[in-house]
């Protein structure tokens, strides 16, 4: 019975502890939004794509000072990218580097392949030992940005990773011969340069920030993966719940899974009336985008997945994670823009175009402290405290929740483990061992709409609950004023409204760069044993 209303406890002090937020400012416009529009791709930190930015022909951008401080506040002409110059055949010398074990540095280099191969390390641990390679337990006290190269010289030893292997290609960029369509796009909208991921760690944690404000206790689901058929059930619930709970529209599009499949139905490739109505074909959503005869208007918010090439190893992915091809994503998000740019939806809608984490691929901004309102971990849940609402009143009780209390390689004890050896499942969360508090390395960010600044360049620290924040306060705030959120994170996270002027409408005229085509030379590499 303790234990009952300690979980019931726990319940609601999940679910309500941070509901609602002090009252809206005055409205700034941004009610004239009408539609948000959110692609998250895979896996390429902000030097990795935009690092040089600055140095394109044409660029309206110049790159930061050499002090290492980043850039003036009020400059948004400024890309605090790579540090390089343009030696005398054109090609780029860029001054940032990280070393192998034996000293020997390795700088950034312009990479020779679309398609750069093994996967690097972008777990939990190896993350860690990116951001402080010799004390990766210090990430957030010591951040160095030193161990790219040495931790991909030993790939992890987990079913992702195929090492050992050459580090160096963490230091690896691409250019506007590469990625010509996202620099166009970069050079006419609004880009962030302190845009980070949710924390130094994987794709699976990440994307459950992006949703659900946390990963209530995970730092990964390489246990068993979200429980099936209904998923993930966090205790506050995740953006869909809230939307859902206001009646605000929205829909998620899919090439092949939805990334919603890890909290909602989705039991049928061929039956839609099997899963969650709120998954629709990639194709559907085109048409609605177009304002085809027929097709469905377009909802307030929408999610627009990728091909992840669930059911083919990896072979047609066009989410843009190593090792594929990354014109390959290119081409199709370029198809959406200009499918938007062109259809009756353009004058109210913003897309936000970003990455779920950096990839293992180096950046040299140090990851900084999590705005969660100075709270260790934005739900009360330190990691290995997994709750939920799957089978309550006990699965609330931390430690308590789904696939909690598996062991062996990859799992989140595991991950834990590696980084503090001192953690006891039964005792507290130690306070000298990595949690939830700090940001990831930066990812890209892309703004494009017709409320988007031109040519600009937010300085703000923002992470992915900050797409939370925004349609939170755009979809979700009351007659008297509050906006509901889900955690502390989504709570305290930066709303990305410096990066639009929704009075103005800048880029309203502003032309689309033509669709990029798909690889003419395909890189991606065949999956083994073909």
């Amino acid at each position: 019975m303790k234990w009952m209303l300690a979980g019931l406890a726990w319940a609601c002090l999940a679910l309500g502890g941070a509901a609602t937020a002090e009252a809206a400012r005055p409205d700034s416009g941004l009610s004239r939004l009408q539609h948000i529009i959110v692609i998250f791709q895979e896996n390429r930190s902000f030097d990795h794509y935009f690092g040089v930015l600055p140095y394109a022909p044409g660029s309206p951008y110049h790159r930061a000072p050499r002090s290492g401080g980043g850039c003036a506040p009020g400059d948004h002409a400024c890309v605090d990218g790579l540090t390089c110059a343009m030696t005398a055949d054109g090609s780029l010398a860029c001054s940032d580097w990280n070393a192998h074990a034996d000293g020997r540095r390795v700088h950034a280099f312009h990479a020779a392949t679309r398609c750069i191969a093994p996967d690097l390390d972008h777990e939990w641990q190896g993350s860690h030992r990116d951001a402080n390679f010799a004390h990766p337990e210090r990430s957030l006290t010591d951040p160095r940005n030193d161990g790219f190269v040495m931790q991909n010289d030993v790939m992890a030893p987990d079913t992702h990773r195929t090492g050992p292997a050459d580090g160096s290609r963490a230091m690896a960029f691409y250019d506007q011969t590469d990625i010509a369509f996202y620099y166009a796009v970069a050079e006419r909208f609004a880009i962030s340069d302190r845009y980070f991921s949710s924390l130094l760690g994987a794709s699976d944690p990440n994307h459950a920030f992006h949703l659900a404000g946390s990963f209530f206790g995970h730092l990964t689901d390489e246990e068993k993966g979200p429980p099936r058929p209904d998923g993930y059930k966090p205790l506050q619930g995740t953006i869909y719940d809230l939307l859902n709970a206001r009646h605000v529209d929205w829909a998620e599009s899919y090439q092949d899974v939805p990334e919603g499949a890890a909290y909602l139905r989705f039991t049928s490739l061929t039956d839609d009336s099997l899963n969650d109505p709120h998954f629709i074909r990639h194709e559907e959503l085109l048409d609605r985008l177009k304002g085809v005869p027929g097709a469905k208007s377009l909802p307030s918010v929408v999610w627009v997945n990728a091909r992840i090439g669930y059911f083919d190893k990896g072979r047609t992915t066009n989410n843009e994670h190593p090792s594929s091809d990354i014109q390959r994503g290119q081409a199709w998000v370029s198809e959406l823009l200009n499918d938007l740019r062109h259809g009756p939806y353009w004058k109210d809608s913003a897309v936000l175009i970003t990455y779920d984490e950096g990839g293992g691929f180096y950046d040299h901004v140090k990851p900084p402290r999590a705005p969660q309102g100075g709270a260790r971990a934005p739900d009360g849940l330190e990691p290995g405290q997994c709750a939920d609402a799957a089978h309550l009143p006990a699965s609330a009780r931390p430690g308590g929740g789904v696939h909690c209390s598996e062991t062996g390689n990859g799992t989140t004890r595991d991950e834990i483990l590696g980084l503090c050896p001192h953690y006891d499942p039964a005792k507290p969360y130690p306070a000298d061992c990595p949690g939830y508090d700090q940001l990831g390395f930066r990812a890209p960010l892309m703004v494009i709409s017709p409320f988007a600044r031109r040519a600009y360049v937010s300085h703000r620290i923002a992470d992915h609950t900050s797409l939370l924040a925004l349609i939170e306060k755009r979809f979700l705030t009351g007659p008297d004023g509050r906006t509901q959120h889900l955690t502390k994170r989504d709570q305290y996270a930066w709303t990305l409204e410096d990066m639009f002027d929704f009075k103005a409408s800048p880029s309203l005229d502003t032309q689309m760069p033509p669709p990029a085509p798909p690889p003419a030379d395909d890189c991606t590499p065949r999956p083994r044993g073909e």
